[in-house]
């Protein structure tokens, strides 16, 4: 059971990595303070302490925390999905949402993966890594006689038109995206 405090901590943790992601998307990780994350979710620089060692542990969770509950995520569609054509339209819909809901941790990842402590990036690597053999092996239902490469290709094709959110503005809907990145990954 979840007390008061503990879902006050967590909404605090969760304002801070928000505030964080936009400033980080805006004006990159390195130009951006503690303090300033602490001021964009109301607290003072000094508090953000409290829920993180530093701005270092603060980009690290917005990254592990994106890929965590977008491997979760995949995962759960191709529980309940088994067939491959339909898990693969349901992980493009829940791929979409993220990116259209998660544009600046889109921006942090393209933008700021490379500033990661080592350990960290290896994580969200690994972490990225296994979400891209679910989709490939879900393609690989579909077109069993192609090569894992291509199955590969046609993956992060499909990601880079489903992450292309913060660049698009608002010419491309979610429909659109969705129909595009299907379109890509059937090639």
């Amino acid at each position: 059971m979840t007390t008061t405090r503990a879902r006050a901590k967590a909404d605090r943790r969760a304002a801070l990595l928000a505030a964080a992601a936009r400033l980080f998307a805006d004006r990159g990780y390195e130009r951006v303070t503690l303090e300033d994350i602490g001021g964009a979710a109301g607290i003072s620089g000094p508090a953000v302490y409290r829920h993180f060692a530093g701005k270092q542990a603060v980009l690290a969770a917005i990254l592990l925390d994106a890929s965590e509950g977008l491997l979760e995520g995949g995962r759960a569609v191709i529980e309940r999905q088994p067939d491959a054509a339909a898990a693969l339209g349901e992980l493009v819909a829940f791929h979409v949402e993220f990116a259209v809901s998660n544009a600046a941790v889109i921006r942090v990842q393209d933008r700021d993966l490379d500033s990661l402590a080592d350990a960290d990036g290896r994580a969200v690597r690994a972490l990225q890594r296994t979400y891209v053999e679910l989709w490939v092996d879900v393609l690989a239902r579909l077109d069993p006689a192609a090569a894992v490469g291509t199955l590969r290709a046609r993956a992060h094709a499909g990601f880079g038109l489903m992450n292309s959110t913060p660049h698009t503005g608002r010419g491309a809907t979610p429909a659109m995206l969705a129909a595009m990145a299907l379109a890509a990954l059937r090639a």
